[in-house]
Order: structure tokens, then C-alpha cells, then sequence
């Protein structure tokens, strides 16, 4: 199908659409996965000797199931967009299974089933999240030492990042700016919504946290989500769902590192979370994870280290073989997006970038976002970060780095050995 629908079929869409859109807010992953800070707290009194022990609240997944079978009877054509709504209804279903199998077994084979796992292949279908995760650790550990000189100090309270933020996201986006809010009950320094940015009221920030807030949180999750929502024929666009995660996370950390805000400690968490993703598969329990992530970095206090494994255990077994995975997509969306992004550059015209913009889309989705696009049916982004903006940027830096991939950096560098010996 090249052609527009018509408009019987086009209401068709936009009515399966909407109640996809509705079956899914009834499935909210991560906010059902989360843990209350009083879990924490328990545990450093307990002398970090016992494992939490986490409640979830019970989600019905048979409204959800109802619904998508209800959208399914209206997506009955053949295009683009058609293939786009069924992957919508299909990650849907799986994600209603996810979370009737909380707390058991099966949860880690539903987690597998909606986020693949470190040892799923990438885009090249030999490499795994796994190998990039262990290439990129030991890489970074080279330059563990210089790494932790140049790591700038954490001197920001909430409180101070806050006033930054505030006054730093109108700048982008006017009156729909994010609000800014300090709390204790928040597992990680901070954390984001719809509209909101959430900062843990005990923790302190460096200028590069707001730089990674800014350019993640902000404007990439943020910005996606109110583009989405302002599409007037698929306001589902501004769903953030397991489906498009993987791109989502993979384009956020790409805002990171072209904007100079992903900082070598972070750059290696992301990689340590894969390892301890399968290390929990294999069996590891809450506190052979909580140590690893204190051995893996020293600098972080003893609550990051509880963070991160945290985030490997929420909703699946606190003592071994049943790990969430979502964590094991940032590094696969990431060479994704960037291998998207250095394809889309060479066509010399800007809308293939902004489409990745025009809502929450997975990468296997912008075949239906251009064909809407073609039709006159989807809105331009409004909101779009910087180097999103200029190609000339973005040409420079992929060139650059394709450049650097075809040089032996180790045959350059062995001339320098000398100078820096002492």
C-alpha cells in the first residue's frame, strides 16, 4: 500500500490506536517495579547483610488483554503503519504477561521476551549485549586512573541543580518546561516523568549530571513524549512503552555523548549493568550484586552500589536466576541509533533526523512514521536538541568517529609510551 488511507481506514487506525494507548497506560512497568526507599534505609541498618524483600502492588492484566483484542479487530489492512500497530498490540500482550509473573521465575522469560538480555544479539547478529558490555568495561578500565582525576566534584545539593534546571529548560521549552522536584523517595539521584524531573533530596550533583539530565532526560524522553502527544492523528507517539525503550535509552545516551556529557564512570555503569544482569541470571544473588557494583566503583557511595543492583533485581528474584533485563538495551540502542543516525546524515536532508523525533518510536518504526509523514499525517517535532538541529554537527562528529574506527590507536600511541612513562 503506497497511497494515503482512506479516511474509513484512517479512523479505523486512530481508533485501534487509542485503545492500545489506553491497554497500555494500564501496564506502567517501571512504576510498578519500583522500590520504597524504606528498603534501603532497612538495609544499611541491617548491616547490608540481608536482602530486600520487595512488595508490588498486583496489576490485573485481563482489562489490558481485553483491549488489545479489541484494537486488533480494526487493524486488519496491510501497510506500514499497520505492521507498526500490530507490534504495538503484540509488545502490549507481552507486557501484561510480564507483570502477572512478578516476584516468580517466569518473569525473567517475559523480560527476555519484551527486552531481549545480555546474551541476545545486536544488530550484526553475532555480537551480544554481553561482548559489547565486556569490550567496553575492559576499554574504560585503561583509563580507570586518569578517569577519577578529571571525574569533577559532586558539590551540587538538590536544591542548587534544581535552580540550574529551572532556569535552564525554558530556554528549550518555553512554557512547557518540566517541573523540577526534590524528593526523598526516589531510588536513583534522579529520575524522570511525562513532565516532571525528580531530584533525590539526599544526593549530591556535578555540572556533568546536569549536562545528563538536560540532554537525557530533557530533551530526549521529555521532548519525545510532548512531540508524540501532540500529534493530531497518533497521540499514542508520546507512549513510553517496552517496545520503543531500546531506542529510546540508546538515542538519550547518544544526546549524552555527543554533547560531551557522558562522563568515562557513567559510560562504564551502563556496561557493568549488563554484566551484572547475566551474573544474576546465572544465578548471583541481591548481595553478590550489591557488592560487585561496590568493587566496580569505589568512588560511589555504598547507595549508588544498592541502586544498581536494584535495578537489576526489581520485579524478578532478589536472590538469583530471575534478573529484569531492560538495562542490557542501552549499549544495543545505542550502536543502533548510531549507525542510524550515520546512514541517515549522507542523504543531506535533516527530516530523517527529525523523524526520530516526532514522538516515541523504535528504530523498526520509522517505516510507518514516513509513511504518515508522506500522507500529511504526522506533525513536525517541535521540541529537538541542539545537535539535532544541524546537520553540519552531526555530519562532523560521525565522520570523525568513522575516521578514528579505521586507525590502529595502538600503534599511534606506542610512539608516545616514553613521554608518559614517569
Amino acid at each position: 500500500m503506497t497511497a494515503a488511507f482512506s479516511e474509513t481506514e484512517l479512523e479505523k487506525l486512530k481508533q485501534a490506536a487509542a485503545i492500545l494507548a489506553e491497554a497500555e497506560k494500564r501496564l506502567p512497568v517501571l512504576r510498578t517495579l519500583s522500590w520504597d526507599r524504606s528498603l534501603a534505609d532497612a538495609f544499611f541498618k541491617n548491616g547490608e547483610k540481608e536482602p530486600p524483600s520487595p512488595q508490588y502492588p498486583v496489576i490485573d492484566p485481563a482489562p489490558s488483554r481485553e483491549l488489545v483484542a479489541k484494537a486488533r479487530a480494526l487493524i486488519s489492512g496491510a501497510s506500514e503503519v499497520h505492521e507498526w500497530l500490530r507490534r504495538f498490540a503484540d509488545t502490549t500482550e507481552e507486557t501484561a504477561a510480564l507483570l502477572s509473573a512478578l516476584g516468580k521465575p517466569d518473569f525473567h522469560s517475559c523480560s527476555l521476551a519484551l527486552y531481549g538480555g545480555p546474551t541476545s544479539a545486536v544488530a550484526d547478529g553475532k555480537t551480544t549485549a554481553l561482548d559489547l558490555a565486556r569490550r567496553l568495561d575492559a576499554l574504560l578500565r585503561e583509563f580507570d586512573a586518569p578517569a577519577d582525576r578529571m571525574e569533577p566534584p559532586e558539590q551540587l545539593s538538590a536544591s542548587a541543580l534544581k535552580k540550574r534546571l529551572d532556569e535552564a529548560l525554558p530556554k528549550y521549552f518555553g512554557a512547557a518546561a518540566p517541573r523540577i522536584d526534590i524528593t526523598l523517595n526516589v531510588s536513583a539521584k534522579a529520575a524522570a516523568g511525562r513532565d516532571y524531573i525528580k531530584l533525590r533530596e539526599d544526593a549530591f550533583f556535578s555540572d556533568l549530571d546536569e549536562q545528563q539530565l538536560l540532554q537525557h532526560e530533557a530533551l530526549v524522553h521529555i521532548a519525545t513524549g510532548l512531540n508524540g502527544d501532540a500529534q493530531p492523528h497518533f497521540p499514542i507517539l508520546g507512549e513510553a512503552y517496552p517496545g520503543n525503550a531500546m531506542t529510546q535509552e540508546g538515542l538519550a545516551v547518544f544526546a549524552e555523548f555527543i554533547s560531551g556529557a557522558l562522563d568515562p564512570r557513567r559510560f562504564k555503569r551502563l556496561a557493568d549493568r549488563v554484566i551484572a544482569i547475566h551474573m544474576s541470571a546465572e544465578g548471583a544473588d541481591f548481595i553478590q550484586l550489591y557488592q560487585f557494583f561496590r568493587e566496580r566503583s569505589e568512588k560511589d557511595a555504598p547507595f549508588e552500589a544498592f541502586e544498581s543492583a536494584r535495578r537489576v533485581v526489581r520485579g524478578g528474584l532478589v536472590n538469583g536466576g530471575g534478573p529484569f533485563t531492560k538495562d542490557s538495551i542501552y549499549l544495543q540502542g545505542l550502536l543502533e541509533v548510531h549507525n542510524y543516525l550515520r546512514t541517515a546524515v549522507r542523504t543531506g536532508d535533516a527530516a530523517y533526523i527529525r523523524l526520530l523525533f516526532a514522538g516515541k518510536i523504535d528504530l523498526d518504526d520509522l517505516a510507518a512514521m514516513k509513511f504518515l509523514r508522506d500522507a500529511g499525517l504526522l506533525a513536525e517535532p517541535r521540541y529537538l536538541p541542539p545537535w539535532a538541529t544541524d546537520l553540519r554537527w552531526l555530519l562532523s562528529y560521525l565522520s570523525y568517529s568513522t575516521f578514528l574506527n579505521g586507525i590502529d590507536l595502538k600503534s599511534v600511541a606506542a610512539r608516545y609510551e616514553s613521554l608518559f612513562r614517569d
